[in-house]
């Protein structure tokens, strides 16, 4: 009977300090009153309502479902406690476990409203959060195919310019194959002496074409000399 009264005190000052908003108090004040076994759920849920205040959402999870199992249960007080349990696994972002709770709750109480409605909503949060799963999933997919083809056109990129490397230097050995020429200590390539090129070819051609003029000169302004020839007389 002590117990009993000393109970209902811990309840009426939880109550209290959970309308003045001070949850943490409350909470200490109603887990005396649980202590003290007071009969009734009243302290039961008044707790886990406190620990749904704090965002203590898993500890308040705990709260209601084990109210929820209790066997011998009503299905009124059944029905409030899946409710509350379901708040507090879509506010802990389990919004499956949520959906169940909730669906228990309208097994116990089918005419609850606001027990539907949070329903409705758990069922859209959770479709949206599918379907930004997806969008995610759809996006790594692209990302990773971009980075495939990025890989392979760099792969493809470099096998060219190492073919075309190749390419060129076989026809510069070639090349040098066929005109090796000669090379300086730097490694440039020297005059063939042998070979003119056009440039020398059209100097040496002007520099006869002129040697041949001069001459030309020459002859026109001397007159030519009849060489005297002696005649040997057969005496």
């Amino acid at each position: 009977m002590l117990f009993a009264q000393q109970g209902k005190r811990d309840i009426k000052k939880g109550n209290d300090l959970y309308k003045e908003q001070k949850y943490t108090e409350a909470e200490a004040s109603y887990r005396k009153s649980v202590e003290k076994k007071h009969p009734g759920i009243t302290a039961d849920f008044n707790l886990g309502d406190a620990l749904y205040k704090q965002k203590k959402y898993t500890e308040a999870a705990e709260q209601f479902s084990k109210i929820a199992s209790s066997p011998n249960q009503d299905k009124t007080a059944a029905a409030h406690a899946y409710h509350n349990l379901g708040n507090s696994l879509v506010s802990a972002k389990k919004l499956e476990e949520g959906i169940n709770a909730y669906k228990k709750a309208l097994v116990n109480n089918p005419g609850d409203d606001e027990t539907r409605y949070n329903l409705a909503y758990a069922q859209e949060m959770l479709k949206k959060q599918q379907q930004q799963k997806n969008k995610d999933k759809q996006k790594d997919q692209n990302k990773d195919q971009k980075d495939k083809d990025k890989k392979d056109k760099d792969k493809k990129d470099k096998e060219n310019q190492e073919k075309d490397k190749k390419d060129k230097d076989k026809q510069e050995q070639d090349k040098n194959k066929q005109d090796p020429g000669k090379k300086d200590q730097d490694g440039k390539q020297q005059p063939d002496p042998g070979k003119l090129s056009k440039e020398e070819a059209q100097r040496m051609l002007d520099a006869l074409n002129n040697n041949e003029k001069q001459t030309q000169d020459k002859l026109k302004n001397k007159k030519f000399k009849g060489q005297k020839a002696r005649v040997a007389k057969d005496w």
